[in-house]
């Protein structure tokens, strides 16, 4: 337990070093060091060292073929009509301000979940909640460094 401990707070000193983790998210940091991770994972799974039932182990012989599922054309058109519905029956001035209340405790820092129950109660949607958040957080990008 000491070691974990030891490790963990060693991970956190690094970091910090790099101005915190946000910082380090954009310096791709934590990226790299799940790909080293993945890496010496697979590299212990292709030794045998580490036992994957039915990747190294148990192996089937024949490939089952998995059933893909299709989602009916009526179904998805039942959805978009369900969505315009709700949209053109609910109080659009009332969704709007609660939306702009997300924006608001996003920019300011307060707790989130109060106002996004409530834009969801005003029947927002999901995604213009999310859009709400994006526009103060933006969108997050992967670095590309390795």
């Amino acid at each position: 337990t000491d070691e974990i401990e030891a490790r963990a707070q060693h991970y956190l000193d690094r970091i910090d070093e790099m101005g915190g983790a946000v910082a380090a998210i954009e310096q791709g940091f934590q990226k790299s060091e799940i790909e080293h991770s993945a890496y010496d994972l697979s590299q212990r799974i292709e030794r045998g060292e580490q036992i994957v039932v039915g990747v190294n182990r148990f192996q089937i012989d024949e490939e089952i073929e998995p059933e893909l599922q299709r989602v009916d054309d009526a179904v998805q058109d039942g959805q978009v009509a369900q969505l315009d519905r709700i949209r053109s029956e609910r109080d659009s001035d009332a969704v709007a301000r609660a939306l702009d209340d997300v924006t608001k405790a996003a920019a300011g820092g307060d707790n989130l979940l109060p106002v996004m129950k409530e834009a969801l109660r005003r029947m927002a949607t999901v995604g213009e909640v999310c859009d709400a958040l994006r526009s103060v957080f933006g969108q997050h990008r992967p670095s590309d460094a390795f």
